[in-house]
């Protein structure tokens, strides 16, 4: 019991909120290759709950340490990078042929590419504990959010195929620009 408050531990109550958000991010993976959408997408969100509990629990019992920082980074990516870019391209790029599909490809691959740059690039600059006002750049959760909208807008038919290639390309783009976005 007393590792779950120790700094060092890679078993502490932050890090455990991580593994879950992995766990969901993994389960929602499987649940999109049998094209069950709908509870993949409720797996990502509570992954994104844990997301944000695992932060807070961290700095109210100060257990931020150089594991919790890589292992956030990586379920940031996997839930907030690999899970919506695989949603989308299951459910909605698989209805694309020829150039379009090769586009939304390439578009993918640019997306994951961007998302693992922008965590990178965030665990560099991170210092254990600290906190800014502000992210330089869209957060990977954002962009996961604005990712769902996307989807949503297609599978409402306000959006075709092509135009969410396009979103992909400019959110894509907002994880690394440098735009400001107020840290909660």
């Amino acid at each position: 019991m007393s590792t779950l408050f120790e700094p060092k531990s890679h078993f502490n109550l932050a890090n455990l909120f991580t593994m879950v958000n992995i766990t969901c991010g993994l389960a929602a993976t499987y649940l999109i290759t049998q094209n069950n959408f709908f509870f993949a997408v409720i797996l990502a969100w509570i992954g994104g709950a844990f997301d944000i509990f695992d932060g807070k629990i961290a700095r109210k019992f100060k257990l931020s340490n150089e594991f919790g920082i890589q292992l956030d980074s990586f379920a940031d990516f996997l839930s907030f990078v690999l899970v919506p870019v695989f949603l989308i391209f299951q459910a909605v790029y698989t209805n694309l042929e020829g150039f379009w599909l090769y586009t939304a490809a390439v578009v993918s691959v640019y997306y994951v590419i961007s998302g693992l740059r922008r965590l990178i690039q965030f665990n560099i600059n991170a210092e254990a504990g600290e906190v800014g006002k502000f992210f330089v750049g869209v957060p990977t959760p954002l962009g996961a959010i604005l990712l769902w909208f996307v989807y949503l807008g297609y599978t409402y038919q306000l959006l075709p195929a092509q135009l969410v290639v396009l979103f992909m390309v400019i959110i894509g783009w907002l994880l690394n620009s440098r735009v400001k976005v107020p840290h909660p």
